[in-house]
């Protein structure tokens, strides 16, 4: 039995770059930094980055291009796939991408835009401008045709 399932929850390291291929299909490539933390051997908390190569096909492309920017969190759920080439020096090249197949966006806050993650401090916001933020809010939200069958309406998270 085999698997290759990937799972990551992180913050896009770059804004979308939405492409089409020479048949016509959408493909988008973005890349999400995950974090972990770890105690080293004084004792000191350490935290390391890593940095994934998303790919994501179809109307996932074409979403994920609208949504999500730079900065922003989304969950990524995939699989791994390594490509190798030669460039034109003759050099050769190995690249491993985890190939979308469900996404999630991010939470949205603040006055963020296209899915991206802008936390309100609380102490900087008035209780009389809270009503006038959530209607703005409610404005911003852009409405999503999912005549797709790869997304589910309960698979978007505003």
């Amino acid at each position: 039995m085999n698997l290759n399932k990937v799972f990551i929850i992180g913050n896009l390291t770059r804004d979308p770059e939405l492409r089409q291929t020479s048949s016509g299909q959408a493909v988008c490539s973005f890349g999400i930094a995950t974090n972990s933390f770890f105690t080293d051997k004084s004792g000191v908390k350490q935290r390391r980055a890593e940095f994934h190569n998303i790919v994501a096909w179809g109307r996932q492309a074409e979403v994920a291009s609208q949504f999500l920017k730079k900065g922003g969190m989304a969950f990524v759920e995939g699989r791994l796939q390594t490509r190798a080439w030669v460039d034109n020096r003759g050099q050769n090249h190995k690249s491993t991408e985890i190939i979308c197949e469900r996404i999630q966006l991010g939470p949205r806050f603040g006055g963020g835009e296209r899915g991206g993650f802008t936390p309100v401090d609380k102490a900087d916001s008035q209780e009389s401008e809270m009503p006038r933020e959530n209607e703005e809010m409610k404005e911003q939200l852009p409405e999503i045709n999912l005549d797709d069958e790869d997304i589910k309406p309960e698979d978007v998270p505003f």
